[in-house]
């Protein structure tokens, strides 16, 4: 008998860490989350979707476009041997698109195996609105060719 109390004890001390540590982390704490799926929904997100650039009419190529005006543009990435996790972080994510940062995205894209490309980073971000709808924006980043890099002008007005 005494035997059980001590593993009631155990489990009591258990459970009651468990609730310490959810309540003074808000509800996240991990394993043990109050929301474990669907904490995130809601917020705004963001991706990254590598596009091919088939219009030639270079006044339109850097207009946000919805996600069903880039759906039959995008480069499977598996096609080319990049991680689709690592692209979509590092286009996601990225503030800054100096140098550097763009040489890497180049790079990750073995952008010199393909020299007829014309590939185009492209985030795409959703958010809810105050109607309770969602809106989905494609922006176009960077243009790649095989040798220049284009920034949007649109965005990098003064860099």
């Amino acid at each position: 008998m005494k035997k059980f109390t001590k593993y009631k004890f155990i489990l009591f001390a258990i459970l009651a860490l468990n609730i310490v540590l959810v309540a003074t982390h808000e509800g996240e704490f991990w394993p043990f989350s109050i929301f474990p799926m669907f904490s995130q929904a809601g917020n705004p997100w963001s991706r990254g979707v590598l596009e091919r650039v088939e219009n030639n009419n270079d006044s339109t190529i850097w207009n946000t476009k919805t996600l069903s005006d880039i759906r039959r543009r995008a480069v499977s990435l598996d096609s080319i041997g990049v991680d689709a996790i690592d692209y979509a972080n590092f286009v996601a994510k990225t503030e800054d698109w100096n140098q550097k940062r763009i040489a890497g995205l180049r790079d990750l894209l073995n952008i010199n195996e393909y020299p007829d490309a014309r590939w185009m980073a492209t985030r795409v971000s959703g958010y809810l609105t105050e109607e309770d709808s969602v809106v989905v924006e494609a922006v176009p980043l960077l243009l790649f060719t095989r040798d220049t890099t284009y920034k949007n002008p649109k965005i990098f007005q003064d860099k």
